[in-house]
């Protein structure tokens, strides 16, 4: 693709189509799978914390070698489409196991399920969206255009988004007992999980590669991403926020439960906030167009910033319709979220292509996927803990100490991730400016 050239609507809404798997498990997963292993399954909130942790630590290895192999992945289908023809129908079962209630009798064997379970659940995500990923900086180099694939691939992750938000409820308590409904939400939600892998696998052809293979072996490849300044800003920010989001989605559903005595209010409060994501992406797009990347996902993520800590001070105490107006101002921040670290990665990649002559997409999104998965880890183990050490005991009165517990983990806990998150977009240096000079030493490069 040269930088002019303009991507089609086909392209753009098939390779977009491919976010809607990633987004249906990663929601799901920080509204339900703390909440499922704790209430349903029976397992004790700090072995929950624990088992998601150690789940997503022992998996996120995985993604740097996924990505390494997809880089020199040959094949006349090309170097990622592979992996998403292979990866659609495990990463579709795997999430409908992990949905299946073992009926354990032990915390032990409760733990070691859940442990494994989550484990291949990551293992097949990987597989399928680590080469999705880097599949995108090779589809254009154009900086706008970038942002606009972006803002498509933003749209269907927001769709995702609120249907496994919206829907999650209503399926799960839908089917008489709550055992056969998180095992017909597993199948539902795997069903589209499967499709959604395989459209871009069917829409997309991959282009001819310009660059040199790869000349290091895995750590050293690591090594070098590691070395590109301003992947590592860009790395440390999406990590911090990450961790933020996760934190309040999986206590949404227990703020909703012992503040409001009534979880199914979670149901319209995530559609407010989705949805006005959804419905601002554009506007993410235009402001990105106007002031850039870094400025509009700073404002974005200060607007997000504000919300937790209103809904702390405010939201039990002002009425759920106050709640429901704090998560229309959190959907409208947390629109920027849905695009502009996809739409800036891609310009940190080209920065090390102009330095080094080196291809290696695969390596920057294995990364990437890695310090999601280390960062929600993390915060997976730090909810169960806080939980933990205020007092929490599922399906009970809560005791004014856990309920603050609840309360923190909504409010300043998660502002504090996104204020560090903001801390390293401070310093992120490539603006429209620096990205055309890259673009120019890139097309010298080629040219020699």
């Amino acid at each position: 693709m040269t930088a002019v050239e303009k991507l089609s609507l086909k392209l753009k809404l098939g390779y977009g189509a491919g976010e809607f798997s990633s987004s249906i498990f990663w929601i799901t997963m920080a509204f339900w799978l703390m909440n499922y292993l704790t209430d349903e399954v029976g397992l004790s909130a700090g072995l929950a914390g624990l088992a998601i942790m150690a789940g997503k630590a022992l998996d996120a290895f995985i993604d740097p070698t996924v990505g390494f192999l997809s880089d020199r992945t040959k094949s006349r289908m090309g170097r990622r489409r592979p992996w998403f023809l292979f990866g659609a129908v495990p990463f579709g079962l795997a999430y409908f196991l992990m949905f299946t209630n073992p009926h354990a009798s032990t915390q032990a064997s409760m733990f070691a399920w859940a442990s494994v379970s989550f484990i291949l659940l990551c293992l097949a995500y990987s597989c399928a969206n680590v080469p999705y990923n880097a599949l995108m900086p090779e589809l254009t180099t154009d900086y706008n255009e970038r942002t606009s694939l972006t803002g498509y691939k933003s749209m269907y992750a927001c769709v995702g988004t609120i249907l496994g938000a919206g829907a999650g409820m209503p399926i799960i308590m839908g089917f008489g007992d709550r055992t056969t409904g998180f095992m017909a939400m597993g199948a539902i939600f795997g069903a589209m999980i499967v499709i959604s892998v395989l459209t871009p696998f069917f829409a997309v052809r991959e282009g001819a590669r310009s660059g040199s293979a790869e000349p290091h072996g895995i750590l050293g490849s690591n090594r070098a991403a590691f070395r590109n300044r301003p992947f590592v800003f860009i790395l440390g920010a999406w990590t911090l926020n990450t961790c933020g989001i996760t934190v309040v989605t999986a206590t949404l559903v227990y703020y909703f439960k012992y503040l409001f005595n009534d979880e199914k209010l979670i149901t319209p409060a995530s559609v407010i906030m989705l949805v006005t994501s959804m419905a601002f992406i554009p506007g993410a797009v235009w402001l990105s167009g106007k002031i850039g990347k870094r400025p509009t996902y700073i404002l974005g993520m200060s607007v997000v910033s504000v919300a937790c800590l209103l809904i702390f001070f405010m939201g039990h105490v002002a009425g759920i319709n106050a709640v429901y107006a704090i998560m229309f101002v959190t959907g409208v921040g947390l629109s920027s979220h849905y695009v502009m670290p996809w739409a800036i990665i891609p310009d940190t990649i080209d920065y090390d292509y102009a330095a080094s002559g080196v291809r290696r997409e695969g390596v920057y999104y294995g990364l990437w996927t890695f310090m999601i998965k280390i960062g929600q880890a993390l915060a997976g183990l730090f909810v169960g803990l806080v939980l933990g050490l205020f007092g929490y005991v599922p399906d009970t009165v809560q005791s004014a100490e856990s309920l603050l517990g609840i309360r923190l983990l909504v409010g300043p806990i998660t502002a504090a991730f996104f204020l560090g998150g903001l801390a390293f977009l401070f310093f992120y240096p490539i603006d429209k400016k620096r990205y055309e000079e890259i673009r120019a030493r890139i097309r010298e490069r080629d040219l020699a």
